[in-house]
């Protein structure tokens, strides 16, 4: 069974450059995006006269966009400008805040990796003792919200800034395990 290939509806704008990337011969429109569900990076040329903002969320479905001409490719993180790279930390803080129910699940739904491991502390602070007490807690009643998960869980740093960071570190590309985006590996071209 064929497994449905997951596509972005929404990103948001990481960098736009109007008349091109600077070291392209082209002289053409180009915007770097990261998307809403998957955090999917990739490239886009926009509709001609179109301006996109930093932070802006944009269409990119398959019915007709607005300001998104064509998805050029997938771009990894290093291929990413120096703009796009100071604007993704705001951007994927963004996301998780306004989706914050579903990244509240996570607390409640992760279980093990392993024998040794679970999933939760693939989180940057979480060990052991935080592990064990957001377990405890979510048994005795499911988190809520992020404040929620704060509140009940002593010394645990802000949920969203631990997931917003885990997220900084799969794109990256050096994790073994990852929990909220596709591993990007970058296709050869052979002759």
């Amino acid at each position: 069974m064929l497994q449905e290939e997951r596509r972005e509806e929404y990103a948001y704008v990481l960098d736009f450059m109007a008349s091109g990337k600077s070291f392209s011969t082209k002289n053409e429109p180009v915007a770097q995006l990261i998307g809403e569900e998957w955090f999917t990076i990739l490239e886009v040329t926009p509709k001609p006269g179109t301006t996109m903002s930093l932070g802006e969320r944009v269409y990119i479905g398959k019915a007709e966009r607005d300001k998104v001409a064509l998805i050029k490719s997938r771009i990894g993180y290093s291929e990413l400008t120096q703009t796009a790279k100071n604007e993704l930390h705001r951007v994927i803080s963004n996301i998780v805040k306004v989706n914050e129910k579903r990244f509240v699940d996570v607390f409640n739904n992760a279980g093990s990796l392993n024998i040794r491991q679970h999933s939760l502390e693939l989180l940057p602070g979480i060990g052991k003792k935080h592990l064990e007490a957001i377990i405890k807690a979510r048994n005795e009643k499911r988190f809520e919200s992020f404040e929620d998960i704060t509140n009940r869980v002593s010394l645990l740093q802000e949920p969203s800034k631990l997931i917003t960071e885990r997220i900084m570190r799969e794109l990256q590309g050096s994790e073994r395990f990852y929990m909220f985006t596709k591993p990007y590996v970058k296709r050869e071209h052979r002759y």
